[in-house]
């Protein structure tokens, strides 16, 4: 693609590379139901991401987030902050902040994985976007931009956590935008996904 920056060789090389050990593509019923609207307590899923500065905006829209409970009580689906059936956050502006990705109801609980599913991603190259760094929607910012083929959108992240009757449960996952984009060399930018959880609380 002509006049698109290309990603330089730090985006295949940050220590954080390490965290891939926390996903896993594989196990577990993938069948999936609603979070309760009164069951149990709140379980609030943050998104930030790794520093990140090979273009002004990159944004990437989740379809699903949701926790499996232990044994075969398969993945609960957690809505949206903000309402919807998908939401989007632009990578760009979470290097420095966190934002809310899913929040619902879970009944109380042994909780082993967290499900993150992504479905497309764009890059931005002369303009930052506007307004929240998360929502249902954001408005594409002007200028150049490149459509992000996305591999293997579906992320399992394997992490334990308990549910209580009392109390909200805190999850915040990293996005590495620079571990997650290349360049092919036909010009052409693809994604896979890496995420890791950083904390709960």
């Amino acid at each position: 693609m002509s006049g698109v920056p290309v990603f330089g060789a730090r985006s295949l090389t940050r220590a954080s590379i390490a965290l891939l050990a926390a996903i896993t593509l594989v196990g577990c019923s993938s069948s999936t139901t609603t979070a309760p609207s009164s069951a149990g307590s709140t379980l609030n899923v943050m998104i930030k991401d790794s520093p990140y500065s090979d273009a002004k905006a990159l944004l990437v829209t989740f379809s699903e987030v949701s926790a499996h409970v232990s044994g075969a009580g398969g993945f609960t689906v957690l809505p949206f902050s903000g309402g919807g059936t998908s939401r989007t956050c632009d990578l760009k502006k979470l290097t420095s902040a966190q934002d809310i990705l899913g929040t619902g109801t879970l009944a109380a609980g042994h909780y082993t994985q967290v499900r993150l599913v992504v479905t497309s991603a764009v890059l931005y190259f002369d303009n930052a976007s506007s307004g929240s760094a998360c929502a249902p929607t954001i408005a594409a910012p002007a200028g150049k931009s490149a459509a992000v083929t996305v591999n293997s959108g579906d992320i399992k992240l394997n992490r334990e956590f308990d549910v209580t009757s009392t109390g909200a449960t805190t999850i915040l996952v990293d996005f590495n935008g620079d571990q997650s984009v290349k360049q092919e060399g036909n010009g052409s930018y693809s994604m896979s996904p890496v995420i890791a959880v950083v904390s709960v609380s």
